[in-house]
């Protein structure tokens, strides 16, 4: 196959739009960050890895999805009722707006591995914990933004061997309140020797669209000298998002720019927020080399063609 010159998706020149000189904390790094728009503020929720290893979430908040003011207080994770799992690291999280709340999914490190964790909030200052999700090891947890047939509906991507190096594919879970999941299902796999043939996971809150939920997505290729993340676009049915309507064959934005090419992760572009805007832009967020948080540009319709042509 040919692919097409013509690159869809622009960087904002000016990045990276969050590093650590922002923050109003001593820190490693700040990435990988949920991020969405409500009511003409943009709310983003910042991955931070403090100097001594450990990692916390930070609320940062924007008039026009570029300059963000960031909380002087990290977000309190409400405590787990399971005495046999306790959380060490929190990490990647996705928000979702649905039925009058915010649920935001991560990645919750425990002495058993890692979980998908779900914690719900009404105005970003008070959280409970809602459930976890999946058993271990699971990651990349994120929920749609509406019921589909009359259940909750959550992609997850189960790893075959634990630990970071594992292989791994795209699965959907259902449940009837959010606490109890089950009926799960395969949505995509890697694609041996491709971009995405290690493994891959959902990027931000899938987008509904009348061709069907578009789905940014990071895949994983590996290297003799470590692993690449990139992203990819898929659609999936309106009525059943385990069924893959179309996916793009090439990654439509890999690691180019020195922020994305070198930092605690060299070669990683992770994606976790979109935002759609009303003329049909829509606003990418991921983190740069697990070091820096960055912004991306792209129309809705080039995404949805490049998920079948591209």
């Amino acid at each position: 196959m040919i692919f097409p010159k013509v690159e869809i998706i622009q960087r904002y020149a000016h990045n990276p739009i969050i590093t650590v000189s922002d923050l109003p904390c001593r820190s490693n790094s700040v990435f990988n960050s949920g991020c969405i728009k409500e009511n003409g503020r943009y709310i983003m929720m910042l991955r931070i890895e403090d100097v001594d290893g450990s990692q916390h979430f930070r609320m940062a908040y924007s008039l026009d999805g570029i300059k963000f003011e960031i909380s002087n207080n990290p977000v309190e994770i409400p405590p787990s009722e399971n005495e046999n799992y306790f959380e060490l690291l929190c990490y990647d999280p996705r928000i979702t707006p649905l039925e009058g709340s915010y649920y935001i999914c991560y990645a919750a490190h425990g002495s058993k591995g890692v979980r998908v964790s779900i914690i719900k909030t009404s105005d970003f200052i008070k959280f409970e914990r809602v459930c976890y999700a999946t058993q271990p090891d699971n990651r990349n947890g994120v929920l749609f933004p509406e019921k589909i047939n009359g259940k909750y509906v959550l992609l997850n991507r189960p790893t075959m061997a634990y630990g970071q190096g594992g292989k791994g594919d795209m699965w959907v879970s259902y449940s009837p309140d959010l606490i109890h999941w089950g009926d799960h299902r395969l949505v995509a796999e890697t694609r041996p020797e491709r971009w995405d043939g290690h493994k891959l996971g959902a990027g931000p809150v899938p987008i509904k669209t009348t061709e069907g939920w578009l789905l940014l997505y990071h895949g994983v290729y590996e290297r003799c000298n470590g692993l690449v993340y990139r992203t990819g676009v898929m659609l999936l049915d309106l009525d059943d998002p385990s069924k893959v309507i179309a996916r793009s064959n090439g990654y439509i934005l890999g690691p180019k720019e020195t922020y994305e090419r070198i930092g605690d992760v060299d070669n990683c572009i992770f994606v976790t927020g979109n935002v759609v805007e009303d003329d049909g832009t829509v606003k990418i967020y991921y983190g740069g080399a697990d070091t820096v948080m960055c912004l991306a540009f792209a129309k809705l319709d080039d995404l949805i063609y490049a998920a079948r042509n591209y």
